[in-house]
Protein backbone atom coordinates (compact mmCIF):
# COMPACT_ATOMS: atom_id res chain seq x y z
CA UNK A 1 0.00 0.00 0.00
CA UNK A 2 2.81 2.43 0.73
CA UNK A 3 4.27 1.88 -2.73
CA UNK A 4 0.98 2.71 -4.45
CA UNK A 5 0.58 5.86 -2.34
CA UNK A 6 4.13 6.93 -3.18
CA UNK A 7 3.46 6.20 -6.85
CA UNK A 8 0.42 8.48 -6.86
CA UNK A 9 2.54 11.30 -5.41
CA UNK A 10 5.17 10.83 -8.12
CA UNK A 11 2.62 10.51 -10.95
CA UNK A 12 1.60 14.04 -12.00
CA UNK A 13 -1.61 12.86 -13.67
CA UNK A 14 -2.69 10.90 -10.60
CA UNK A 15 -1.99 13.76 -8.21
CA UNK A 16 -3.74 16.24 -10.52
CA UNK A 17 -6.82 14.03 -10.78
CA UNK A 18 -6.94 13.72 -7.01
CA UNK A 19 -6.60 17.50 -6.75
CA UNK A 20 -9.40 17.89 -9.29
CA UNK A 21 -11.67 15.67 -7.20
CA UNK A 22 -10.83 17.73 -4.12
CA UNK A 23 -11.42 21.00 -5.97
CA UNK A 24 -14.86 20.08 -7.30
CA UNK A 25 -15.97 18.67 -3.94
CA UNK A 26 -16.78 22.25 -2.90
CA UNK A 27 -19.24 24.04 -5.22
CA UNK A 28 -17.94 27.56 -4.54
CA UNK A 29 -14.34 26.49 -5.15
CA UNK A 30 -15.36 24.57 -8.28
CA UNK A 31 -17.22 27.59 -9.64
CA UNK A 32 -14.21 29.83 -8.94
CA UNK A 33 -11.90 27.35 -10.67
CA UNK A 34 -14.13 27.23 -13.75
CA UNK A 35 -14.38 31.00 -13.90
CA UNK A 36 -10.65 31.57 -13.51
CA UNK A 37 -9.50 28.83 -15.88
CA UNK A 38 -12.03 29.67 -18.60
CA UNK A 39 -13.33 26.12 -18.62
CA UNK A 40 -16.96 25.17 -18.33
CA UNK A 41 -18.24 21.98 -16.73
CA UNK A 42 -18.60 20.22 -20.10
CA UNK A 43 -15.02 21.13 -21.07
CA UNK A 44 -13.80 19.86 -17.76
CA UNK A 45 -15.60 16.52 -18.13
CA UNK A 46 -14.47 16.07 -21.73
CA UNK A 47 -10.87 17.17 -21.24
CA UNK A 48 -10.07 16.17 -17.65
CA UNK A 49 -7.24 13.85 -18.72
CA UNK A 50 -5.46 16.45 -20.87
CA UNK A 51 -2.17 17.59 -19.36
CA UNK A 52 -2.92 21.26 -20.12
CA UNK A 53 -6.25 21.10 -18.27
CA UNK A 54 -4.71 19.32 -15.30
CA UNK A 55 -1.85 21.84 -15.22
CA UNK A 56 -4.37 24.70 -15.30
CA UNK A 57 -6.20 23.18 -12.34
CA UNK A 58 -2.99 22.88 -10.36
CA UNK A 59 -2.06 26.43 -11.34
CA UNK A 60 -5.43 27.55 -10.00
CA UNK A 61 -4.60 25.94 -6.66
CA UNK A 62 -1.13 27.49 -6.62
CA UNK A 63 -2.59 30.95 -7.18
CA UNK A 64 -4.44 30.83 -3.83
CA UNK A 65 -2.15 29.49 -1.13
CA UNK A 66 -4.93 28.53 1.32
CA UNK A 67 -6.41 26.20 -1.33
CA UNK A 68 -2.99 24.81 -2.22
CA UNK A 69 -2.26 23.99 1.41
CA UNK A 70 -5.75 22.61 2.12
CA UNK A 71 -5.62 20.42 -0.97
CA UNK A 72 -2.16 19.12 -0.10
CA UNK A 73 -3.33 18.30 3.41
CA UNK A 74 -6.42 16.51 2.10
CA UNK A 75 -4.28 14.48 -0.30
CA UNK A 76 -1.60 13.84 2.35
CA UNK A 77 1.16 15.31 0.17
CA UNK A 78 3.45 18.31 0.45
CA UNK A 79 2.22 21.46 -1.31
CA UNK A 80 5.40 21.25 -3.40
CA UNK A 81 4.13 17.93 -4.81
CA UNK A 82 1.23 19.82 -6.42
CA UNK A 83 3.64 22.42 -7.83
CA UNK A 84 5.94 19.67 -9.12
CA UNK A 85 2.99 17.91 -10.76
CA UNK A 86 1.98 21.11 -12.55
CA UNK A 87 5.51 21.65 -13.79
CA UNK A 88 5.70 18.06 -15.07
CA UNK A 89 2.36 18.39 -16.86
CA UNK A 90 3.50 21.61 -18.54
CA UNK A 91 6.77 20.08 -19.77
Amino acid sequence: MIASNKHSVDDPVAIALRALAWTVSDQARADRMLALTGLDSDDLRDRAMEPAVLAALLGFLEAFEPDLIACAEALAVRPQALVDAREALEA
